[in-house]
Protein backbone atom coordinates (compact mmCIF):
# COMPACT_ATOMS: atom_id res chain seq x y z
CA UNK A 1 0.00 0.00 0.00
CA UNK A 2 1.21 3.43 -0.89
CA UNK A 3 2.98 5.70 2.09
CA UNK A 4 3.59 2.94 4.74
CA UNK A 5 7.71 2.48 4.22
CA UNK A 6 9.86 4.26 6.12
CA UNK A 7 6.51 5.62 8.39
CA UNK A 8 6.38 5.05 12.14
CA UNK A 9 3.92 3.40 13.71
CA UNK A 10 2.41 2.90 17.23
CA UNK A 11 0.58 -0.24 17.35
CA UNK A 12 -0.98 -0.64 21.52
CA UNK A 13 -1.71 -4.55 22.24
CA UNK A 14 0.92 -5.19 19.61
CA UNK A 15 1.83 -8.63 21.85
CA UNK A 16 -1.25 -10.03 21.14
CA UNK A 17 -3.54 -12.02 18.66
CA UNK A 18 -4.82 -8.83 16.43
CA UNK A 19 -2.10 -6.47 17.41
CA UNK A 20 0.62 -8.92 16.37
CA UNK A 21 -0.83 -9.40 12.90
CA UNK A 22 -1.43 -5.97 12.24
CA UNK A 23 2.27 -5.44 13.66
CA UNK A 24 3.80 -8.08 11.83
CA UNK A 25 1.98 -6.32 8.26
CA UNK A 26 2.86 -2.53 8.95
CA UNK A 27 6.68 -3.95 9.13
CA UNK A 28 6.00 -6.38 5.72
CA UNK A 29 4.93 -2.74 4.37
CA UNK A 30 8.02 -1.65 5.38
CA UNK A 31 7.05 0.45 8.53
CA UNK A 32 9.17 1.52 11.60
CA UNK A 33 7.05 0.18 14.03
CA UNK A 34 6.78 0.32 17.85
CA UNK A 35 5.12 -2.33 19.53
CA UNK A 36 3.43 -1.50 22.91
CA UNK A 37 1.85 -4.06 25.32
CA UNK A 38 1.72 -3.66 28.81
CA UNK A 39 3.54 -7.23 28.86
CA UNK A 40 6.94 -6.18 27.78
CA UNK A 41 7.72 -9.84 26.94
CA UNK A 42 4.72 -10.33 24.91
CA UNK A 43 5.99 -7.15 22.82
CA UNK A 44 9.35 -8.11 22.64
CA UNK A 45 8.16 -11.33 20.88
CA UNK A 46 6.27 -9.47 18.28
CA UNK A 47 9.32 -7.56 17.57
CA UNK A 48 11.98 -9.85 18.03
CA UNK A 49 9.74 -11.86 14.60
CA UNK A 50 9.76 -8.73 12.65
CA UNK A 51 13.74 -8.38 13.25
CA UNK A 52 14.09 -11.98 12.08
CA UNK A 53 12.38 -11.39 9.11
CA UNK A 54 14.26 -8.07 8.34
CA UNK A 55 11.73 -5.69 9.28
CA UNK A 56 11.93 -2.66 11.73
CA UNK A 57 10.44 -2.44 15.23
CA UNK A 58 11.22 -1.89 18.86
CA UNK A 59 9.31 -3.01 21.72
CA UNK A 60 7.94 -0.54 24.80
CA UNK A 61 6.08 -1.87 27.88
CA UNK A 62 3.44 0.91 28.28
CA UNK A 63 0.50 0.92 30.63
CA UNK A 64 -2.10 2.73 28.24
CA UNK A 65 -3.91 3.45 31.00
CA UNK A 66 -1.47 5.13 32.87
CA UNK A 67 -0.97 9.16 31.19
CA UNK A 68 2.55 9.79 32.45
CA UNK A 69 3.11 5.98 31.20
CA UNK A 70 2.15 6.63 27.61
CA UNK A 71 3.62 10.31 27.17
CA UNK A 72 6.88 8.09 28.43
CA UNK A 73 6.66 5.71 25.96
CA UNK A 74 5.94 8.04 22.92
CA UNK A 75 8.30 10.31 23.90
CA UNK A 76 10.43 7.32 23.41
CA UNK A 77 9.09 6.08 20.60
CA UNK A 78 10.56 9.90 19.22
CA UNK A 79 13.64 9.64 20.10
CA UNK A 80 14.69 6.60 18.78
CA UNK A 81 12.68 5.95 15.41
CA UNK A 82 11.44 9.30 14.80
CA UNK A 83 8.15 11.05 14.97
CA UNK A 84 4.94 9.20 14.69
CA UNK A 85 3.30 8.69 11.49
CA UNK A 86 0.57 6.09 12.51
CA UNK A 87 -1.07 5.26 15.39
CA UNK A 88 -3.39 1.96 15.61
CA UNK A 89 -5.29 2.07 18.85
CA UNK A 90 -6.07 -2.03 19.31
CA UNK A 91 -5.56 -2.86 23.30
CA UNK A 92 -8.64 -4.00 24.47
CA UNK A 93 -9.80 -5.93 27.29
CA UNK A 94 -13.22 -7.60 28.00
CA UNK A 95 -15.28 -9.21 30.66
CA UNK A 96 -18.09 -11.60 29.62
CA UNK A 97 -20.81 -11.62 31.54
CA UNK A 98 -24.56 -9.64 31.93
CA UNK A 99 -24.52 -6.31 33.31
CA UNK A 100 -26.39 -6.73 36.76
CA UNK A 101 -23.85 -9.46 36.85
CA UNK A 102 -20.62 -7.32 36.83
CA UNK A 103 -19.32 -4.80 39.44
CA UNK A 104 -17.98 -1.12 39.84
CA UNK A 105 -14.16 -2.60 38.99
CA UNK A 106 -15.19 -4.49 36.54
CA UNK A 107 -16.10 -0.96 34.85
CA UNK A 108 -13.59 0.93 35.76
CA UNK A 109 -11.02 -1.72 34.60
CA UNK A 110 -13.04 -1.75 31.24
CA UNK A 111 -13.07 1.95 30.60
CA UNK A 112 -9.37 2.24 31.88
CA UNK A 113 -8.23 0.23 29.50
CA UNK A 114 -10.67 0.36 26.33
CA UNK A 115 -11.76 4.10 26.81
CA UNK A 116 -9.18 6.06 28.83
CA UNK A 117 -6.54 4.18 26.86
CA UNK A 118 -7.42 5.31 23.50
CA UNK A 119 -7.59 9.13 25.11
CA UNK A 120 -4.15 8.96 26.37
CA UNK A 121 -2.73 7.39 23.07
CA UNK A 122 -4.56 10.44 21.13
CA UNK A 123 -3.47 13.24 23.59
CA UNK A 124 0.45 11.99 23.46
CA UNK A 125 0.43 11.43 19.57
CA UNK A 126 -1.62 14.21 18.32
CA UNK A 127 0.17 17.04 19.12
CA UNK A 128 3.01 16.35 17.09
CA UNK A 129 0.59 15.21 14.33
CA UNK A 130 -0.71 18.99 14.47
CA UNK A 131 2.51 20.36 14.07
CA UNK A 132 3.55 18.52 10.98
CA UNK A 133 0.46 18.68 9.79
CA UNK A 134 0.01 15.02 8.82
CA UNK A 135 -1.14 11.71 10.71
CA UNK A 136 -3.30 8.81 10.57
CA UNK A 137 -5.02 7.22 13.46
CA UNK A 138 -7.12 3.83 13.04
CA UNK A 139 -8.88 2.92 16.15
CA UNK A 140 -10.14 -0.48 16.52
CA UNK A 141 -13.45 -0.77 17.93
CA UNK A 142 -15.92 -3.93 17.67
CA UNK A 143 -18.95 -4.57 15.94
CA UNK A 144 -20.50 -4.70 19.54
CA UNK A 145 -20.43 -0.85 19.45
CA UNK A 146 -22.55 -1.00 16.59
CA UNK A 147 -25.39 -3.56 17.01
CA UNK A 148 -24.72 -4.25 20.94
CA UNK A 149 -23.34 -7.85 22.53
CA UNK A 150 -25.73 -9.37 25.19
CA UNK A 151 -22.88 -9.67 28.12
CA UNK A 152 -20.84 -6.77 26.91
CA UNK A 153 -22.37 -4.14 27.76
CA UNK A 154 -19.65 -1.78 29.32
CA UNK A 155 -17.37 -2.94 26.72
CA UNK A 156 -19.49 -2.43 24.09
CA UNK A 157 -20.28 1.28 25.15
CA UNK A 158 -16.40 1.89 25.51
CA UNK A 159 -16.10 0.30 21.66
CA UNK A 160 -18.70 3.03 21.01
CA UNK A 161 -17.50 5.65 22.81
CA UNK A 162 -14.28 5.41 20.84
CA UNK A 163 -16.40 5.10 17.43
CA UNK A 164 -17.72 8.92 18.45
CA UNK A 165 -14.38 10.44 19.89
CA UNK A 166 -12.71 9.56 16.03
CA UNK A 167 -15.57 11.10 14.14
CA UNK A 168 -15.22 13.86 16.42
CA UNK A 169 -11.69 14.61 16.34
CA UNK A 170 -11.84 13.53 12.69
CA UNK A 171 -14.00 16.70 12.42
CA UNK A 172 -11.77 18.47 14.49
CA UNK A 173 -8.39 17.66 12.86
CA UNK A 174 -9.51 17.48 9.40
CA UNK A 175 -7.85 20.72 8.62
CA UNK A 176 -4.42 19.72 10.29
CA UNK A 177 -4.17 16.60 7.61
CA UNK A 178 -4.79 13.81 10.30
CA UNK A 179 -7.37 11.30 9.04
CA UNK A 180 -9.04 8.95 11.97
CA UNK A 181 -11.01 5.95 11.00
CA UNK A 182 -12.07 2.82 12.97
CA UNK A 183 -12.43 -0.79 11.97
CA UNK A 184 -14.37 -2.58 14.15
CA UNK A 185 -13.92 -6.70 14.29
CA UNK A 186 -16.61 -9.37 14.61
CA UNK A 187 -15.81 -12.84 16.31
CA UNK A 188 -12.14 -13.52 15.72
CA UNK A 189 -9.91 -16.52 16.81
CA UNK A 190 -8.07 -14.33 19.61
CA UNK A 191 -6.93 -14.72 23.82
CA UNK A 192 -10.04 -12.39 24.05
CA UNK A 193 -12.30 -14.45 21.95
CA UNK A 194 -10.91 -17.53 24.05
CA UNK A 195 -11.59 -16.79 27.76
CA UNK A 196 -15.31 -15.95 26.49
CA UNK A 197 -15.58 -19.27 24.70
CA UNK A 198 -13.99 -21.09 28.02
CA UNK A 199 -16.21 -19.23 30.30
CA UNK A 200 -19.25 -20.74 28.74
CA UNK A 201 -21.64 -23.88 29.77
CA UNK A 202 -20.54 -25.70 26.72
CA UNK A 203 -17.57 -23.89 24.50
CA UNK A 204 -17.76 -25.57 21.78
CA UNK A 205 -21.39 -24.92 21.32
CA UNK A 206 -20.36 -21.42 21.60
CA UNK A 207 -17.95 -21.61 19.17
CA UNK A 208 -20.34 -23.62 16.88
CA UNK A 209 -22.96 -20.55 17.39
CA UNK A 210 -20.49 -18.30 16.47
CA UNK A 211 -19.29 -19.47 13.72
CA UNK A 212 -23.15 -20.20 11.74
CA UNK A 213 -23.79 -16.74 12.66
CA UNK A 214 -21.26 -15.45 10.17
CA UNK A 215 -22.17 -15.64 6.32
CA UNK A 216 -19.15 -16.28 5.06
CA UNK A 217 -19.20 -19.38 7.34
CA UNK A 218 -16.30 -18.93 9.68
CA UNK A 219 -14.64 -17.41 13.00
CA UNK A 220 -12.26 -14.74 11.89
CA UNK A 221 -8.16 -14.75 12.03
CA UNK A 222 -6.27 -11.75 13.08
CA UNK A 223 -4.56 -11.62 9.22
CA UNK A 224 -8.41 -11.14 8.28
CA UNK A 225 -8.46 -7.45 10.06
CA UNK A 226 -4.15 -6.04 8.90
CA UNK A 227 -5.53 -5.41 5.26
CA UNK A 228 -8.58 -2.74 6.22
CA UNK A 229 -6.29 -1.36 8.89
CA UNK A 230 -3.31 -0.95 7.32
CA UNK A 231 -5.65 0.49 4.49
CA UNK A 232 -6.60 3.39 6.61
CA UNK A 233 -3.08 4.27 7.69
CA UNK A 234 -1.75 4.68 3.98
CA UNK A 235 -2.14 7.30 1.57
CA UNK A 236 -4.45 5.09 -0.20
CA UNK A 237 -6.75 6.26 2.56
CA UNK A 238 -5.86 9.96 2.67
CA UNK A 239 -9.52 11.17 1.43
CA UNK A 240 -11.41 8.97 4.00
CA UNK A 241 -11.97 10.02 7.82
CA UNK A 242 -14.07 9.67 9.92
CA UNK A 243 -15.30 6.01 8.58
CA UNK A 244 -16.09 2.93 10.56
CA UNK A 245 -15.70 -0.62 8.61
CA UNK A 246 -16.66 -3.57 9.72
CA UNK A 247 -14.28 -6.91 9.35
CA UNK A 248 -16.92 -9.49 10.47
CA UNK A 249 -17.64 -11.53 7.55
CA UNK A 250 -20.68 -10.02 7.52
CA UNK A 251 -21.98 -10.77 10.72
CA UNK A 252 -23.43 -7.22 10.77
CA UNK A 253 -24.24 -5.41 7.65
CA UNK A 254 -24.47 -1.51 9.55
CA UNK A 255 -25.33 1.25 7.24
Amino acid sequence: MRGLAGRVAIVTGGGGAIGGATCRRLAAEGAKVAVFDVNRDAAVRTATAILDHGGKAEAFACDISSHDSVREAVAQVASGLGPVDILVNNAGWDVFRPFLQTAPEDWQKLIAINLTGALNMHHAVLPQMVQRRSGRIVNIASDAARVGSSGEAVYAACKAGLVALSKTLAREHARDGITFNVVCPGPTDSPLLGSVVNAAGNPEKLREAFRRAIPLGRIGQPDDLTGAICFFASDDASFVTGQVLSVSGGLTMAG
